[in-house]
């Protein structure tokens, strides 16, 4: 559904506030201190307060809120996470009881830095090891000679906040810091005093490298038995980001093998990880998920959501908004199938597009250009980051994202609309490369994509949807037909572009289930296949 926010409209009334889970009560001032609201610190499921007299939900982790549970909160307006993860919320629900979530995305970033880089000293001094000796009343001096991170250099798997946060921890200790984030620009490495790196440089230059990206399908065992063969001999590796983005059991027996020196590992694949292999070995440090666990952190993340649940209660908008009550009757049909169109070229131009973006261009021509577009490039926006943002994205929170990423977006309006009654043209420009997406739309058939960097064709997006960049050759669809059917994959359509015949060509099909690695693999057998991406739509 389209969705757009409506902010409360206030009335001189007091609103009720039930905190639910354990909040930092000094972060909750703004709340307890307003002559607005009532606030009652009780369990939703105990709680003495009739539920569909509550107007705001203050919640962490430990309450699940349901769509039964909304059903009985006929009142509330605004659901507030103190946290990030909004895995305990039904979003579907929340969104189609007109109920606004929320979160503090920003709560934990110096906690989580800071947790990092104490693992990153204790680690390389030993730290955990000697005191427990010392406990046990021995008294090991040279069993615990560490190392300097003076001169060292530390390599940061993925850049956003938390990672920015870390290089400037290391540079006051004279650390090299190198980056690598596939959406990392020259101009915002610059700007934080690291050198840009790919991600093979990285392995082999840095001492110790440590992850903070998401946990993706392209992340998940980023270090692996392969890739941690490429490391420096001796090298350290940490994670306070994500369990399951350093392959476990290869980390361990890469440490046996004594090619990894030592790790500090904060976050596992399955948890609680109690008894863990890892922990049995001396060269590891360990902590149960405490990376965000501080005094700090905790009244940051309740200050957050309680000043933007007291806003929204007042009538303003709410910025760290994560969904947004349904827009019904005829506004939905107008708008549905453009929203739908620009949602489409977003997905498509950022898994077709992966590396930095500096600039992210939307033109409309047509009908369409006499419209308001706000809607419709925020609809783009969450499609484009929901592939490179690990967190719920949407319409609300992706243009907050494109700006704390330095990415410019830019709307322009056309007369030119190539005859077709409306027509979208995207382009996102990279530092080096860029891409052109262009589409189309009706209220029959839905998006429709008509241009690729100059390749024309008219091709209806699917679920699973197969990028092909081939030299124009005879028998060339046959051989990709036999490979797709030789791995069980059935297509169900297909459309191919070409500029001139015997040149350069693409192919887009759509099929009947993802195509795996495996699959995209067995693609370089074929000689006249130039490259092959996967799109999940």
């Amino acid at each position: 559904m389209v969705q757009v926010q409506q902010p409360v409209k206030t009335k001189k009334e007091t609103f009720t506030v039930l905190v639910s889970d354990a909040m930092d009560k000094s972060g909750l001032k703004p709340v307890l201190e307003s002559s607005l609201v009532n606030v009652v610190f009780e369990s939703v499921l105990e709680t003495k307060v009739p539920l569909d007299e509550v107007d705001a939900l203050l919640i962490r982790s430990a309450t699940t809120v349901t769509r039964d549970l909304l059903e009985k909160m006929t009142r509330l307006k605004i659901i507030g996470r103190a946290g990030v993860g909004v895995d305990n919320v039904d979003m579907d629900a929340a969104t189609s009881h007109g109920v606004v979530v929320i979160n503090a995305p920003d709560g934990n970033t110096i906690s989580t830095a800071e947790h990092t880089f104490a693992m990153l000293a204790s680690v390389v001094r030993n730290i955990p090891q000697a005191n427990q000796s010392m406990k046990e009343g021995r008294w090991d001096r040279k069993a615990y000679q560490g190392a300097e991170l003076f001169g060292k250099t530390l390599g940061i798997i993925g850049f956003g906040r938390i990672g920015a946060e870390l290089a400037s921890r290391a540079r006051a200790f004279r650390m090299n810091v190198v980056a690598f984030d596939p959406f990392l620009t020259k101009t915002r490495a610059e700007k934080n005093h690291v050198t840009l790196a790919d991600f093979n440089e990285l392995l082999e230059k840095s001492d110790f490298i440590t992850v903070h990206t998401p946990l993706t399908k392209e992340t998940k065992g980023l270090l692996n038995r392969e890739t941690l063969q490429k490391t420096k001999q001796g090298v350290y590796l940490l994670n306070c980001a994500r369990g399951g983005i350093i392959d476990e059991v290869a980390l361990y027996d890469s440490i046996k093998s004594g090619h990894v020196r030592g790790a500090a590992i904060d976050v596992f694949e399955d948890e609680p990880a109690k008894n863990h292999p890892l922990t049995t070995l001396d060269q590891v440090i360990t902590t149960p998920h405490i990376a965000a666990s501080t005094s700090e952190a905790q009244k940051n993340v309740a200050e957050q959501v309680a000043i933007e649940v007291l806003g929204y209660l007042e009538g303003k908008p709410a910025p760290h908004a994560l969904n947004l009550p349904y827009l019904e009757g005829e506004m939905f049909e107008k708008f549905s199938p453009v929203t739908q169109l620009t949602k489409t070229l977003g997905e498509m131009a950022s898994q077709l597009f992966r590396e930095p973006v500096k600039q992210i261009e939307i033109s409309y021509a047509g009908e369409i250009s006499h419209q308001e577009t706000g809607l419709f490039n925020r609809s783009y926006l969450a499609g484009f980051f929901r592939h490179r943002i690990d967190g719920y994205v949407n319409e609300v929170n992706a243009s907050w994202i494109a700006k704390e990423r330095d990415v410019l977006v830019v709307e322009k309006h056309e007369s030119e609309s190539r005859g077709y009654s409306n027509f979208v043209k995207t382009t996102i420009q990279g530092e080096n490369n860029s891409i052109d997406i262009y589409g189309t739309f009706s209220q029959e058939i839905g998006p429709r994509i008509v241009q690729i960097n100059g390749f024309t064709f008219d091709f209806q997006p699917a679920k699973h949807t197969l990028y092909v960049q081939h030299n124009d050759r005879p028998g060339v669809i046959g051989k990709v037909g036999q490979l797709l059917g030789a791995h069980d994959v059935n297509i169900a359509t297909m459309q191919v572009g070409r500029r001139q015949e015997g040149g350069k060509a693409i192919m887009l099909l759509s099929t009947d289930k993802e195509c795996d690695q495996h699959v995209l693999e067995a693609f370089a057998k074929i000689d006249e296949i130039v490259s092959v991406s996967s799109i999940e739509l």
